[in-house]
């Protein structure tokens, strides 16, 4: 006989609020070329001058590298194991909590590096009402900061919750999924928005 298996309710939830969260984002994407388009070469060309591009590079990098460690702690997490089995240098021994708490520390990283980007352009003038670029460009990548604060947020919860409980259990590798789902997510996010802000011309 065949089992009827029902998709779990959580995952399905995380992909259709992800899905309101695209749109949310596609929102932004419009409003940065509409503007781009009305306020003319001139003044992208102006601000656009003041971006370190290497140094937001090397920033997206770190995010990117980030869902890689993200997806080894969900590897960990489907085979049940929540922390390492050896030492701490043994990095294939390497449990969820190991993996995720790098991955929070890459997040973090990435956030110190846009305010410290934030510091500098604001110290060369470009602020949220300087001129258009100033204003979308600080509501682009700062919405997408918060959603990235979000996620270290749920990085947090998720290790706390596994170091008080007794046992790793399926319910809570379920949850180190669906945080894996929107990390994911606001990685992808980040590399369309740096390439339309920081790369295209």
């Amino acid at each position: 006989m065949h089992r009827i298996t029902k998709p779990n309710v959580v995952a399905v939830g995380t992909i259709v609020w992800l899905s309101s969260e695209l749109m949310f984002f596609a929102a932004l994407f419009a409003m940065y070329f509409t503007t781009r388009a009305v306020q003319g070469p001139t003044i992208w060309g102006e601000s656009t001058e003041l971006l370190n591009i290497p140094f937001a590079a090397f920033n997206t990098t770190i995010l990117v590298l980030s869902s890689v460690t993200c997806q080894f702690g969900v590897f960990a997490a489907e085979r049940f194991q929540n922390k390492r089995e050896g030492s701490l240098l043994q990095i294939s021994r390497w449990g969820m909590r190991e993996w995720f708490s790098l991955t929070f520390l890459m997040g973090a990283f990435f956030i110190a590096g846009q305010v410290y980007e934030y510091a500098f352009l604001v110290s060369e003038g470009l602020t949220l009402s300087s001129n258009a670029y100033g204003s979308i460009f600080y509501l682009a990548t700062g919405f997408h900061g918060l959603h990235v604060t979000g996620g270290l947020i749920a990085f947090l919860i998720v290790l706390i919750r596994v170091a008080k409980a007794r046992r790793f259990t399926h319910q809570q590798a379920t949850t180190t999924i669906v945080v894996s789902y929107y990390w994911h997510f606001v990685d992808v996010v980040w590399i369309a928005l740096f390439a339309a802000i920081y790369l295209i011309k």
